[in-house]
């Protein structure tokens, strides 16, 4: 029996050793938010938002990735939008939210339309415009956050 407990013993300091060795591993987030209109008690609406360019912003282009955040939270379909440099998107933003929005949060990086996936910069905090259940974000004056490097 002693020698069993002994070895339970080695073999758990063994791993452990080993464990803290081990790259991390990936971690996996879901949305926390997604049953916000049981939570509340408040209706859920869906809203569309269209972008006005900004070429100092936009460069080339600019593709957005919204970041959700109460009240709202991204539909699948319409959480990536390209803005070229004219003012032409390849997608609306779509969002579920339980009041409209007045500002909004998106990850950033700029690129031409067909550009490979890549890592975003930063952080985009847009004020938002609504009329009903259109939003208007006009890209010059949103606030460039610091570079994801800045947050290590």
């Amino acid at each position: 029996m002693k020698k069993l407990i002994a070895l339970i013993f080695l073999t758990l300091a063994v791993s452990s050793g080993n464990a803290a060795d081990a790259p991390s591993p990936r971690i996996s987030i879901f949305s926390t938010s997604t049953d916000w209109q049981a939570v509340t008690g408040l209706t859920l609406n869906e809203y569309n938002g269209k972008f006005i360019s900004d070429k100092k912003l936009v460069g080339r282009g600019l593709v957005l990735y919204y970041l959700d955040g109460f009240p709202c939270y991204g539909l699948g379909y319409g959480v990536r939008v390209w803005v070229g440099p004219d003012g032409t998107t390849d997608n609306d933003l779509h969002i579920a939210c339980v009041a409209a929005p007045t500002e909004i949060k998106f990850a950033y990086r700029n690129a031409t339309r067909d550009a490979d996936q890549a890592t975003t910069t930063g952080i985009l905090t847009c004020p938002v415009s609504d009329d009903g259940r259109e939003l208007t974000i006009d890209l010059s004056d949103c606030d460039v956050g610091p570079d994801w490097d800045e947050y290590k």
